[in-house]
Protein backbone atom coordinates (compact mmCIF):
# COMPACT_ATOMS: atom_id res chain seq x y z
CA UNK A 1 0.00 0.00 0.00
CA UNK A 2 1.03 3.59 -0.29
CA UNK A 3 3.66 4.48 2.28
CA UNK A 4 2.66 8.22 2.48
CA UNK A 5 0.15 9.02 4.28
CA UNK A 6 -18.93 15.06 8.14
CA UNK A 7 -21.68 16.02 9.16
CA UNK A 8 -23.33 14.07 11.44
CA UNK A 9 -26.14 11.83 11.48
CA UNK A 10 -28.92 13.94 13.71
CA UNK A 11 -28.75 13.00 17.13
CA UNK A 12 -25.15 12.35 17.27
CA UNK A 13 -22.77 15.32 18.65
CA UNK A 14 -19.70 15.99 16.93
CA UNK A 15 -16.93 13.84 17.91
CA UNK A 16 -14.20 15.07 20.23
CA UNK A 17 -10.78 15.96 17.89
CA UNK A 18 -8.47 15.71 21.43
CA UNK A 19 -6.13 13.08 22.06
CA UNK A 20 -8.65 11.01 24.69
CA UNK A 21 -8.57 7.49 25.22
CA UNK A 22 -10.55 5.91 22.72
CA UNK A 23 -12.88 4.51 25.38
CA UNK A 24 -13.24 7.47 26.68
CA UNK A 25 -14.17 9.13 23.40
CA UNK A 26 -16.25 6.50 22.52
CA UNK A 27 -18.01 6.60 25.71
CA UNK A 28 -18.86 10.70 25.81
CA UNK A 29 -21.13 10.04 22.26
CA UNK A 30 -24.83 10.20 22.72
CA UNK A 31 -25.40 8.19 20.12
CA UNK A 32 -28.43 6.92 18.05
CA UNK A 33 -29.38 5.38 15.06
CA UNK A 34 -29.35 8.81 13.07
CA UNK A 35 -31.48 7.60 9.81
CA UNK A 36 -30.94 11.28 7.93
CA UNK A 37 -28.26 10.07 5.13
CA UNK A 38 -28.81 13.19 3.14
CA UNK A 39 -27.41 15.06 5.79
CA UNK A 40 -24.42 12.58 6.68
CA UNK A 41 -23.30 12.79 3.23
CA UNK A 42 -23.90 16.09 1.98
CA UNK A 43 -21.40 18.30 0.50
CA UNK A 44 -18.87 19.53 3.25
CA UNK A 45 -16.10 22.12 3.06
CA UNK A 46 -12.90 20.57 4.86
CA UNK A 47 -10.00 22.51 4.89
CA UNK A 48 -9.47 23.96 1.39
CA UNK A 49 -11.31 21.50 0.03
CA UNK A 50 -15.27 21.19 -0.56
CA UNK A 51 -15.85 17.44 -0.91
CA UNK A 52 -18.72 16.49 -3.07
CA UNK A 53 -21.98 14.80 -1.44
CA UNK A 54 -22.28 10.91 -1.73
CA UNK A 55 -24.96 9.67 -3.83
CA UNK A 56 -26.41 7.09 -0.18
CA UNK A 57 -29.58 6.35 -2.43
CA UNK A 58 -26.91 4.77 -4.67
CA UNK A 59 -25.03 2.98 -2.16
CA UNK A 60 -26.62 -0.30 -0.42
CA UNK A 61 -28.04 0.78 3.34
CA UNK A 62 -25.57 -1.77 5.42
CA UNK A 63 -22.74 0.46 4.12
CA UNK A 64 -23.98 3.69 5.31
CA UNK A 65 -22.62 4.73 9.02
CA UNK A 66 -25.18 3.33 11.51
CA UNK A 67 -25.26 2.32 14.90
CA UNK A 68 -25.55 -1.36 15.81
CA UNK A 69 -25.29 -3.96 18.30
CA UNK A 70 -21.31 -4.47 18.62
CA UNK A 71 -20.66 -8.21 17.08
CA UNK A 72 -17.01 -8.50 18.09
CA UNK A 73 -16.93 -8.47 21.90
CA UNK A 74 -13.71 -6.31 22.13
CA UNK A 75 -13.04 -3.59 24.80
CA UNK A 76 -14.71 -0.11 23.88
CA UNK A 77 -12.73 2.34 21.90
CA UNK A 78 -11.36 -1.06 19.70
CA UNK A 79 -11.36 -0.81 15.93
CA UNK A 80 -12.56 -3.96 14.16
CA UNK A 81 -12.38 -4.22 10.34
CA UNK A 82 -14.05 -7.13 9.12
CA UNK A 83 -12.76 -8.00 5.53
CA UNK A 84 -15.38 -10.57 5.21
CA UNK A 85 -18.69 -7.95 5.37
CA UNK A 86 -16.69 -4.79 4.35
CA UNK A 87 -17.52 -3.31 7.66
CA UNK A 88 -15.07 -1.12 10.06
CA UNK A 89 -16.92 -1.04 13.73
CA UNK A 90 -15.77 1.14 16.63
CA UNK A 91 -16.97 -0.57 19.65
CA UNK A 92 -18.45 1.68 21.92
CA UNK A 93 -19.66 1.11 25.43
CA UNK A 94 -22.93 -0.11 26.24
CA UNK A 95 -22.48 -3.33 23.75
CA UNK A 96 -23.05 -0.79 21.01
CA UNK A 97 -20.81 0.03 18.10
CA UNK A 98 -20.77 2.61 15.27
CA UNK A 99 -20.61 0.77 12.22
CA UNK A 100 -18.91 2.04 8.87
CA UNK A 101 -18.64 -0.10 5.12
CA UNK A 102 -15.40 0.37 3.74
CA UNK A 103 -14.42 -1.52 0.40
CA UNK A 104 -10.76 -3.69 0.18
CA UNK A 105 -8.31 -3.96 -1.99
CA UNK A 106 -5.82 -6.64 -2.51
CA UNK A 107 -3.56 -5.66 0.69
CA UNK A 108 -7.19 -5.41 2.78
CA UNK A 109 -7.42 -8.85 2.65
CA UNK A 110 -3.74 -10.21 2.98
CA UNK A 111 -3.65 -8.75 6.58
CA UNK A 112 -4.92 -9.90 9.40
CA UNK A 113 -4.14 -9.64 13.08
CA UNK A 114 -4.21 -7.04 15.87
CA UNK A 115 -2.01 -4.03 15.64
CA UNK A 116 -2.41 -0.14 16.87
CA UNK A 117 -2.84 3.29 14.60
CA UNK A 118 0.50 4.21 15.43
CA UNK A 119 -0.34 7.68 13.45
CA UNK A 120 -3.10 9.51 11.47
CA UNK A 121 -3.34 12.71 9.36
CA UNK A 122 -5.54 14.93 7.75
CA UNK A 123 -5.29 15.56 3.38
CA UNK A 124 -2.26 13.17 3.34
CA UNK A 125 0.35 13.17 0.45
CA UNK A 126 -0.10 9.78 -1.54
CA UNK A 127 3.03 7.83 -3.13
CA UNK A 128 2.42 5.09 -4.71
CA UNK A 129 4.93 2.36 -4.55
CA UNK A 130 7.61 1.35 -6.56
CA UNK A 131 5.53 -2.02 -7.82
CA UNK A 132 2.37 0.43 -8.80
CA UNK A 133 4.74 2.66 -10.63
CA UNK A 134 6.01 -0.74 -12.39
CA UNK A 135 2.78 -1.57 -13.24
CA UNK A 136 1.21 1.87 -13.63
CA UNK A 137 4.14 3.57 -15.60
CA UNK A 138 1.86 6.70 -16.12
CA UNK A 139 2.05 6.97 -12.24
CA UNK A 140 5.92 7.95 -12.56
CA UNK A 141 5.41 11.78 -12.00
CA UNK A 142 3.66 10.82 -8.45
CA UNK A 143 6.85 8.98 -7.21
CA UNK A 144 7.68 11.01 -4.51
CA UNK A 145 4.31 11.93 -3.51
CA UNK A 146 0.75 13.85 -5.02
CA UNK A 147 -0.29 16.81 -3.41
CA UNK A 148 -3.75 16.25 -0.67
CA UNK A 149 -6.69 17.16 -3.05
CA UNK A 150 -10.10 15.71 -4.25
CA UNK A 151 -8.65 13.16 -6.43
CA UNK A 152 -6.02 11.64 -4.16
CA UNK A 153 -6.20 8.30 -3.41
CA UNK A 154 -5.88 8.49 0.45
CA UNK A 155 -8.86 10.74 0.55
CA UNK A 156 -9.32 12.78 3.67
CA UNK A 157 -8.18 11.18 5.74
CA UNK A 158 -5.28 8.29 6.40
CA UNK A 159 -5.16 6.50 9.91
CA UNK A 160 -1.67 4.37 9.40
CA UNK A 161 -1.14 0.76 11.29
CA UNK A 162 1.58 -0.34 12.96
CA UNK A 163 2.50 -3.77 14.76
CA UNK A 164 5.05 -3.92 17.05
CA UNK A 165 6.45 -0.56 16.21
CA UNK A 166 6.75 -1.70 12.85
CA UNK A 167 4.51 -0.20 9.47
CA UNK A 168 2.51 -2.88 8.47
CA UNK A 169 1.66 -0.86 5.06
CA UNK A 170 -1.95 -0.97 6.21
CA UNK A 171 -3.72 2.02 5.75
CA UNK A 172 -7.60 3.05 6.52
CA UNK A 173 -8.22 6.01 4.39
CA UNK A 174 -10.74 8.02 2.84
CA UNK A 175 -11.53 7.26 -0.81
CA UNK A 176 -12.73 9.66 -3.80
CA UNK A 177 -13.96 6.63 -5.23
CA UNK A 178 -17.41 6.01 -3.15
CA UNK A 179 -19.01 3.24 -5.83
CA UNK A 180 -15.79 1.37 -4.57
CA UNK A 181 -17.39 0.94 -1.01
CA UNK A 182 -18.64 -2.38 0.28
CA UNK A 183 -16.88 -4.00 -2.90
CA UNK A 184 -13.14 -5.22 -3.99
CA UNK A 185 -11.05 -2.79 -5.54
CA UNK A 186 -8.61 -3.25 -7.66
CA UNK A 187 -5.29 -1.98 -4.80
CA UNK A 188 -5.49 -0.27 -1.75
CA UNK A 189 -6.55 -1.21 1.79
CA UNK A 190 -9.38 -0.29 3.72
CA UNK A 191 -11.41 2.57 2.03
CA UNK A 192 -13.74 4.78 3.03
CA UNK A 193 -16.69 7.16 2.34
CA UNK A 194 -15.22 10.44 2.54
CA UNK A 195 -17.15 11.87 4.76
CA UNK A 196 -17.18 8.90 6.82
CA UNK A 197 -13.12 8.93 7.46
CA UNK A 198 -13.16 12.34 8.75
CA UNK A 199 -15.92 11.36 11.05
CA UNK A 200 -13.96 8.55 12.51
CA UNK A 201 -10.53 9.71 11.93
CA UNK A 202 -11.97 12.72 15.24
CA UNK A 203 -13.89 9.97 17.15
CA UNK A 204 -9.98 7.84 17.72
CA UNK A 205 -6.84 9.14 18.73
CA UNK A 206 -3.58 7.43 17.80
CA UNK A 207 -2.39 4.14 19.84
CA UNK A 208 -6.16 3.16 19.41
CA UNK A 209 -6.46 -1.01 18.94
CA UNK A 210 -6.77 -2.80 15.77
CA UNK A 211 -8.23 -6.03 15.05
CA UNK A 212 -8.36 -7.33 11.51
CA UNK A 213 -10.65 -10.07 10.94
Amino acid sequence: METSLAPMAPGLSPAPATAEPAAATAAAEPVSGGSDYARMYAAVTDGDFKLPAIRHDAVDPKYLRQLVDDPTGEAPGTLVVNTKDKHLYLVLRDGKAMRYGVGLGRQGYSWKGRAIVQWKRKWPTWTPPSAMIGRKPELEKWRTGMPPGLQNPLGARALYIYKDGVDTLYRIHGSPEWRTIGKSASSGCVRMFNQDVIDLYDRVPSKTTLVVI
